[in-house]
């Protein structure tokens, strides 16, 4: 949930190092920290955000060519100046940036200090630079740097991407990694690491992706890498698919503002060369070489958290609408932690905007011990889920960078209508008209969307009404049942609101008693085959003077008019309609968390790429 920068080479490291935090801010932005190499290390750190760390740094001389910075999330103490990363050993020569948890970092403490260590913060990080250190020099020369960080991992027990930098050895840095992501950028004469491409795409887009148990020493002039246990690897040389200007706001105000006006495109790019509306077909050409083995599953489990687990429910509803196979629908972060009945013919979808998810990441190995299918649903190419699964479908959303995910979510359902499509097409459990026109309609969801968002002013007005609600209800049915949680979830984010979605049935077991002049209820009315349940509720809820704030289809006039407010939204398939149902909410909560002044890109407690369990 950290964000790892470093830089070896000829040039000033500060400003790389700098400029690549503030692209990293995203993944955690409690404190921000740089350490430079010249001879000594150079540091500066402190609480806040990148901005805060570059006011400190101004005015002051930082050089050198070999550095390390670090953006932090807190786990192991309070966000503040003391535990803020770099953390420095004892002697003050060797400096660290972390990303995970060291789960056993009590143990080791107490351990260092017995043997006369003192430590100067509440973190699990500077265990590690501290044990490092003791082994190094307890080794009196035999041991070398790099050996004393192998010897040193193999004590900790937890997950870490981590960057180590030593004065003895001022032209190298060391990376490591298992749990937590890393890659190395390759320039001319330069080497950079990153936990993600973001910081470095300016400079070079030649990558190596670095695996669990794997270590590189880097250097000017180059890169070794092997696993922890010194076995010397060849590693593959990736090239990024990414530019810079997909990382910059393009003159909007916030990433998310831009991320939900780009859904048009991010959906059509998820599209593209895949749905044939002329032939009627999907073509999904990472499932092809599984694909028997898709055909014989008698069971999928979606595995996922946050924003991904409620595409994953709608998944659900299109994967056994369409294939006629039963679907679970599984937390990632309580899959592995009971008795998994998993077997050989089941198939499990790993879903993550990032490719990254701990939780997901765990559960995603879990079920390959199980001898279970894996499929990977994700954005980031390269990323982990995206290289250990058996198979699987990117996004192709472009960068998401607002912490609220917004493109992920409704590239996700794409996918997963395109999956259930072709599934169901080979399967032969739909009929070929039916699949035509869901192909039709898939194919209209990038117009139709930008009709909605067309609509952005009249959902500001409504924001405006209730800025300062202190709760909100999410009501939704069938596929717009998952878009309710959704709804909520990005006001929560963002605005930090309480809010509830829930299946309207269930309102009327406890919710209800919530309800009075003061509660606005935003209703998912788009759902053909519930809609007079959905006209009953909305009665119940008017009934005890709730406001009602509908997104429902242009044609169904008596849900328009029992409606407070309303949005109303281009008509499309019951199993498309969440893709469309989701963007006035994302809009909504937007503005509302506008309105009371919370930043949104970069929400309180937050981070984009949860790396922790």
């Amino acid at each position: 949930m950290c964000g790892i920068v470093g830089y070896v080479g000829k040039r000033e490291a500060k400003d790389i190092l700098l400029n690549g935090l503030k692209r990293l801010e995203y993944r955690g932005y409690d404190s921000a920290g740089i350490a430079l190499v010249n001879g000594r290390l150079d540091i500066e750190k402190g609480q806040g955000k990148v901005d805060a760390l570059k006011a400190k740094i101004a005015g002051r001389v930082m050089q050198g060519n070999v550095g390390i910075g670090h953006t932090r999330w807190a786990t192991h103490g309070a966000p503040n100046d003391i535990n803020s990363h770099p953390h420095v050993s004892q002697s003050g020569k060797i400096a660290l940036v972390h990303n995970g948890i060291i789960e056993n970092y009590n143990y080791l403490k107490r351990e260092l200090q017995n043997k006369g260590r003192e430590f100067n913060t509440e973190t699990d990080t500077e265990v590690i630079a501290q044990l490092i250190e003791e082994i190094y020099q307890n080794g009196k020369g035999e041991i070398s740097f790099k050996k004393a960080v192998q010897l040193s991992l193999k004590q900790i027990e937890g997950s870490y991407g981590i960057a180590v930098v030593n004065t003895e050895e001022q032209n190298q840095l060391i990376v490591a990694r298992k749990g937590s992501p890393l890659l190395i950028g390759i320039g001319d004469g330069e080497m950079f690491v990153a936990s993600d491409a973001s910081p470095i795409v300016e400079y070079t887009k030649k990558v190596v992706y670095l695996n669990d148990g794997e270590m590189a020493i880097i250097s000017e002039n180059g890169y070794q890498v092997s696993t922890i246990d010194d076995v010397e690897l060849t590693k593959e040389v990736h090239e990024l698919a990414l530019n810079i200007e997909e990382i910059q706001k393009g003159g909007y105000p916030h990433f998310m503002l831009k991320e939900i006006f780009e859904q048009p495109n991010a959906i059509e790019d998820c599209l593209r060369g895949r749905l044939d509306t002329e032939k009627q077909r999907v073509q999904l050409g990472g499932l092809v070489d599984e694909m028997d083995r898709i055909l014989q599953a008698k069971r999928f489990i979606i595995t996922a958290c946050g924003t991904s687990w409620h595409a994953g429910l709608v998944g659900e509803y299109l994967l056994e609408h369409l294939t006629k196979v039963p679907v679970e629908v599984e937390y990632a972060s309580e899959f592995r932690y009971r008795e998994q009945l998993i077997n050989e013919d089941d198939v499990v979808i790993a879903i993550s905007q990032s490719g990254e998810t701990a939780d997901t990441l765990a559960a995603l190995r879990l079920a390959k011990e199980k001898g279970a299918l894996t499929l990977g649903v994700c954005n980031v190419v390269g990323s982990t889920i995206a290289r250990e699964t058996d198979a699987g479908v990117y996004n192709h959303a472009g960068p998401e960078i607002g912490v609220a995910s917004t493109k992920a979510f409704t590239t996700q359902v794409a996918v997963l209508a395109m999956m259930s499509i072709l599934i169901g097409q080979k399967k032969k459990s739909i009929d070929s008209v039916y699949a035509g026109k869901l192909i039709e309609g898939l194919a209209s969801v990038p117009d139709k969307i930008q009709q909605i968002l067309e609509q952005s002013e009249e959902i500001h007005e409504i924001a405006q009404l209730f800025t300062y609600a202190p709760n909100f209800l999410y009501l939704g049915r069938s596929y717009n049942f998952p878009v309710a949680l959704e709804g909520a979830l990005k006001l929560k984010e963002i605005s930090y609101i309480h809010a509830e979605g829930y299946p309207a049935a269930e309102m009327k077991h406890g919710p209800i008693a919530l309800i009075d002049e003061m509660m606005p209820v935003v209703v998912i009315a788009h759902t053909e085959h519930t809609n007079e349940k959905m006209i009953s509720n909305i009665e119940e809820v008017k009934a005890r003077k709730g406001r009602i704030i509908s997104v429902t289809g242009r044609s169904n006039k008596d849900v328009i008019k029992l409606s407070e407010f309303c949005c109303a939204i281009p008509d499309i398939d019951d199993c498309l309609s969440s893709i469309l149902t989701v963007i006035p909410l994302q809009l909504l909560s937007y503005y509302i968390a506008i309105n009371r002044g919370c930043d949104v890109d970069q929400p309180r407690n937050l981070a984009k790429s949860v790396t922790v369990e």
